[in-house]
Parts: C-alpha cells; structure tokens; sequence
C-alpha cells in the first residue's frame, strides 16, 4: 500500500474573513502542491478544507499521514472527539451543535476512502518546512483572492 505524507494549513484574515488553504502531498519523491481561497470563512474551516482537498487530492486508496498545526483538527480525530460527535447525531459533550459540521461530515467520507489516516500535529510556524510551505501558500491564495473582490 502506498503512504502519502500530507502537510496541510488554513489561514484567515480576519476570523471570519478571506480565507486560504493549501496542502503539500509527498509520495515516493514526488511532490504537489494545491492550495485555494474562500471569501467568508473561519480559520478552523480552512484548516479543515485543506485536510479534506489533500485527502480528495489521491487518486487511489492509500496509508496516508496527515500533518497539521490544527489542534482543532488532529484532537478531533486523534482523542476521539469526532467519532463521539457522529455517535452523538453531531452533538458535542455539553449538547450543543458540532461546529462545521459540513466538514467533518466530507471529512469522515475522505478517511474512510483509504486504507489508514494518521493525523500527527506539528508546531505551527516553526522549523517544519513543509508546514512553513502550506502557510506561505495559503498566505498567497488570500492575496489573490483580496485582488478579485
């Protein structure tokens, strides 16, 4: 089975605001990057588009590892939140309405369209050059889209 490293990052100026996201898919040496923009979005949903655009990005089922600075995103999935929300019919701990729901829903489908995902955190705006990439990204594509409105 084939493992795909995924770094993905969300940004937002202003929360809500434009939004951009971006995700860096590694596999055996080779590289692509895809990256885009929302004009009225949160940071949390872009850092979840950019997971759920890199996972809809393989063409084929695959061992997957995706690298994030999101704690939002990676405890949802690595401390249980998510499956405990979808048993909840989408209800957090203290009963109210699972934010973004939209997404982890898309989400929940891309996971289950591969053999493995493993979520791994890693410190956003250090010395990962892959994270520093997908922010840079990320950064660039609420630019552009700051250029169009």
């Amino acid at each position: 089975m084939k493992l795909v490293q995924i770094y993905t990052d969300g940004a937002c100026s202003g929360n809500p605001g434009v939004g951009g996201w971006a995700a860096i898919l590694q596999y055996n040496g080779h590289q692509k990057e895809i990256s885009g923009a929302n004009k009225d979005t949160t940071n949390n949903r872009m850092e979840l588009f950019a997971i759920i655009q890199g996972l809809d990005a393989l063409k084929e089922k695959c061992d997957v590892e995706v690298y994030s600075d999101s704690a939002y995103a990676v405890d949802a999935v690595n401390k249980g939140w998510l499956t405990n929300w979808q048993r909840a019919n989408w209800k957090t701990a203290d009963k109210k309405d699972v934010k973004n729901r939209d997404l982890w829903t898309d989400l929940c489908l891309k996971i289950g369209k591969h053999n493995s995902v493993t979520f791994i955190k890693v410190k956003g705006h250090s010395d990962n050059e892959y994270n520093n990439r997908c922010d840079a990204l990320a950064r660039a594509a609420i630019k552009s889209c700051n250029t169009v409105i």
